[in-house]
This record gives structure tokens, C-alpha cells and sequence, in this order.
């Protein structure tokens, strides 16, 4: 089979790879959609040509191994692959947290082959039913970045009762505008793109923000009667943005992160301490979590398809991946026929 690599440079290459066999309790999927990930652009610059890329699966049960039976993965049924290895038996594991194995995990795209191939393949324990409503381009975006942001509110408990500022709308911030939403919320959403900043309208979001054009604290107090927002969210890795993300933040407010990577600094007495301030930090999601962002998109008829601006096939990697890079589209995908 062709599978995808990065060689760095923001240079790619398709190259051949063995069929997967599955081992004892390990499933082959066809793959059928792959997404294109904001985490998927470190390694695009720096190189990792030994594992094929993409850790957004999404397919149906092609091959069974030993060990994995019927009712567990039937031939041919559509899945979401929750994109890590770990051992299967420690507590996080049995939770679904495979990406918490005590003894280590492993994720696909990076430290295990990944979905931007024809085939992946992946324990059996990873894959969660794709619900017949949604698209397997769906299902990929659910499979992370999606996910991400819905596991996110889940932990600052986002309703109809809260102001949420995202800073950054890329993939998983856009996600998050148009999940929180659904769930109810008022959403400012935070970003220099004017691109990104229209999308986000577009979703959802009541107010969309530039903070390149004054401060972006300020302008989200004046919208709360001086206040702050009730949660903030961070989607960036930017140093900056996550400072931000506790300043806008009121007394007694909630901010948690999930961009990726850098540091940040933070004026911990105002912003921390004397607000009394819940932070918090979340780490893509579980199986369990991941099951449930599907039901949720489909009981609430949220056109997920609408965070896709583009979508390719695997021959046009080169391409997708320079127009990736250029931070300017919403959501990219690969699609398998």
C-alpha cells in the first residue's frame, strides 16, 4: 500500500508499505477519510519519515485478528479510530485515557503508522462505531480535532448560562465555536485571520475578535459589563493567546488550554489567584468521550461538514499540505474512494 510521510522541509512523499496484518486482538481498517491536524505541521517542518502520517482514522473493519470477534469489529462496519496504542490493561487504558498508558503510549501518525494510507491498523479496543448519520469525513474530524474541542467544554462545563471566549480558530477552535453553540453558549471567538474569523461567524460565533487590532482583553471585558468571559479556551500553543486566556477570564471563572506545545507566562496573583481562577489542562479525549461527541452531533443536527473548507485525495498531499501550512483554510481531509 501507498502511505504518506513527512521527509521535513515541508517536503512530503507517498511510499510503499507493507499490507497490515492483524496480530491477536488487532483490526485492519479501510480507510475511507483521514484529517489534516494543526499538530500535524511540526512534524511537516521537521521530518518523520518513518511512520505513515495521520492520526485522524476514520474507515470500516476490513480484517480481524485473533482474539477479536464479531461483536467486537464486524467485516465492513464504519468506525472512528481512536489513534493511540497503549497496553490495554492499566486504569487509563480501561477508561478509554490510552494516550495516559502507565507503561506508554503509542499514537498513530507519529510513534505507530497512521491513517494517511489505504489500510491502518489498529487495536481492537480503539474503535468506536461510526453513527450511519454522519460522513466518514465527519467521523475523521471527530477522531481529533473535533473530539478535542468537545472534550474540552466537557471539562469547563460549557451551558446556555456562560460567555466562552476561544482563542484561536483553527481546526479545533472551530470546533469548539460551533459546539459550544450547540450546548448553548455565548462564543466570542479569538483570531488574527480575517478568513478564520468569518468562518467562525459563520458557525456560530456572536463576536469575532482580531487581537492584532487593540487588546482583545479589554474588548472582551467591555462585552461583559467589565466582568470577563464566564470560560475561556485556548486552541493556539501561543504564548500570548494562553496568557490572554486567563486574563479574560472573570472571578470565579474557568480557562482550560489544549494548543499544543511552547510555554507561557502568567501574572498568577491578578490573574490566578486573586480571581480565584479554575484552570485547566485537556488532552484530546477518551473512546468514551469520543462515542459521545458523535451522538451529541447527531441528536443535535450539527453540520459538522461545515468546519471542511477542503478536502483531497492522497495524491495531492504536496498541495493540501502547503495550503495547510498557510494557516488560511478551515479544516482539511483526505478521502478514500
Amino acid at each position: 500500500m501507498r502511505g504518506l510521510v513527512f521527509l521535513g522541509e515541508q517536503q512530503v512523499e507517498l511510499r510503499e508499505f507493507p499490507d497490515p496484518k492483524p496480530g491477536p486482538g488487532e483490526v485492519v481498517v479501510k480507510m475511507r477519510a483521514s484529517g489534516m491536524c494543526g499538530s500535524d505541521l511540526r512534524p511537516y517542518a521537521v521530518g518523520q519519515s518513518r511512520f505513515v502520517t495521520g492520526h485522524e482514522p476514520c474507515g470500516v473493519v476490513a480484517e480481524r485478528g485473533a482474539g477479536v470477534t464479531e461483536a467486537q469489529a464486524p467485516i465492513g462496519a464504519r468506525v472512528m479510530v481512536h489513534h493511540y496504542w497503549g497496553c490495554g490493561m492499566c486504569k487509563h487504558c480501561r477508561v478509554g485515557y490510552t494516550q495516559m498508558c502507565v507503561h506508554g503510549a503509542r499514537v498513530m501518525g507519529f510513534s505507530a503508522d497512521g491513517g494517511n494510507a489505504e489500510y491502518v491498523l489498529a487495536p481492537a479496543g480503539s474503535l468506536v462505531p461510526l453513527p450511519e448519520e454522519l460522513s466518514f469525513a465527519e467521523g475523521a474530524a471527530i477522531s481529533c480535532g473535533t473530539g478535542t474541542a468537545y472534550s474540552a467544554l466537557k471539562r469547563l462545563a460549557v451551558s446556555g448560562r456562560d460567555t466562552l471566549a476561544i482563542f484561536g480558530q483553527g481546526p479545533v477552535g472551530l470546533a469548539g465555536t460551533q459546539l459550544a453553540t450547540a450546548m448553548g453558549a455565548r462564543v466570542f471567538a479569538i483570531d488574527p485571520l480575517p478568513e478564520r474569523r468569518a468562518l467562525a461567524s459563520q458557525l456560530g460565533a456572536e463576536v469575532a475578535l482580531d487581537p492584532t487590532a487593540g487588546s482583545v482583553v479589554e474588548a472582551i471585558r467591555e462585552l461583559t459589563h467589565g466582568e470577563g468571559a464566564d470560560a475561556t479556551l485556548d486552541c493556539t500553543g501561543n504564548a500570548e493567546a494562553r496568557a490572554n486566556c486567563t486574563k479574560a477570564a472573570r472571578p470565579w471563572g474557568r480557562a482550560c488550554f489544549v494548543g499544543e506545545q511552547g510555554t507561557a507566562t502568567f501574572d498568577m496573583t491578578p490573574d490566578v489567584i486573586h480571581k480565584q481562577l479554575t484552570m485547566y489542562g485537556s488532552w484530546t479525549f477518551s473512546t468514551v468521550l469520543l462515542a459521545e461527541c458523535a451522538q451529541f452531533a447527531v441528536d443535535r443536527r450539527i453540520p459538522l461538514r461545515d468546519v471542511f473548507t477542503e478536502s483531497f485525495a492522497l495524491d495531492d498531499a504536496d498541495a493540501a499540505f502547503r495550503k495547510f501550512s498557510g494557516r488560511t483554510m478551515g479544516k482539511g481531509v483526505f478521502v478514500f474512494e
